[in-house]
């Protein structure tokens, strides 16, 4: 299908995060008619407000979400906090937030609803990140809607950590490192959730095009970087006592991150690959970026 055939008014929430901003580009890009959701207009890209309509309103709050759904075909959300802020818990936004969406879709008359939630999220709702998001899958998937679920597994945004850590020289990673994954850039993702709007599919599980051990992420971080190859191997017993401790001691807006990250770690995520973006580009492009920031 020629991408100009599209001829739906698509409403997304959530385009001022790091997927959401890459799925405005995208929608522009194919002409397709687009409704941007935004709780503060300022922070979204320029070229949207002369390609899209934007509406602010917040998510959290049903009241201001009326009658802004009327013509929408499709609702693409990308709703849901990894560092909670203001107060708001897992279960406000990744659930309550997009339970508001889903029930003014339904008021207005939208055919389907596409969600982005995690790889492997159904294995993991003892996790506080994902326990919210896959409530939030259950109510969709029985809703009377078309959906489509989409499960990346990690964004390239989220191998920053290991960046950060090889800019002080070293990486820490746990056990051998072997453990593989198929992380995600945002573009390559981007195109995935708008093609999800013609596709039959529910379930869209979805990952980079390279298949990496947690090793070689944390030597690509470091080379990009200019630093020796310098990684320190922790105990798996590490890794869960650092759980207890947090999930003892913390509250789940402190742990909830930590808690998905260490448990992920623990795991092969492999995913269908997809895409052209490569993280050791990614990593230059970030160094190079700083460098540049410094230098001006």
């Amino acid at each position: 299908m020629q991408h100009n055939e599209i001829k739906k008014t698509i409403l997304l929430a959530g385009a001022t995060g790091y997927l959401g901003n890459y799925i405005t580009k995208e929608l522009i890009s194919r002409n397709i008619d687009t409704k941007i959701i935004v709780r503060k207009p300022g922070k979204i890209i320029d070229m949207a407000s002369k390609l899209a309509e934007i509406i602010q309103a917040e998510v959290t709050r049903p009241e201001t979400l009326r009658g802004h759904f009327h013509g929408v075909d499709t609702v693409i959300s990308t709703v849901g906090i990894t560092r909670q802020k203001d107060g708001l818990t897992y279960m406000d936004v990744d659930f309550g937030a997009n339970i508001n969406l889903l029930e003014e879709a339904k008021k207005a008359g939208v055919k389907k609803f596409i969600y982005v939630s995690v790889i492997n999220g159904q294995l993991h709702k003892d996790l506080k990140l994902v326990e919210a998001k896959e409530a939030f899958v259950d109510q969709l998937t029985t809703s009377g809607l078309e959906y489509a679920i989409i499960r990346p597994n990690g964004f390239f945004s989220d191998m920053l950590d290991f960046l950060k850590m090889a800019e002080k020289g070293r990486v820490y990673i746990f056990g051998k490192g072997k453990k593989k994954f198929n992380p995600i850039h945002g573009a390559d993702l981007a195109q995935v959730c708008v093609d999800a709007i013609d596709s039959k599919k529910k379930e869209i599980a979805v990952g980079g095009p390279d298949i990496l051990t947690h090793y070689e992420v944390a030597e690509m971080a470091l080379l990009a970087s200019g630093k020796p190859i310098n990684i320190i191997h922790l105990p798996h017993w590490v890794r869960k006592s650092i759980l207890w401790i947090m999930r003892t001691f913390t509250s789940s807006k402190s742990y909830g991150p930590i808690e998905f990250f260490l448990t992920f770690m623990a795991d092969d995520n492999i995913a269908p690959r997809y895409g052209n973006h490569r993280l050791s580009h990614f990593f230059q492009h970030e160094i190079d970026t700083i460098k540049k920031r410094t230098n001006a």
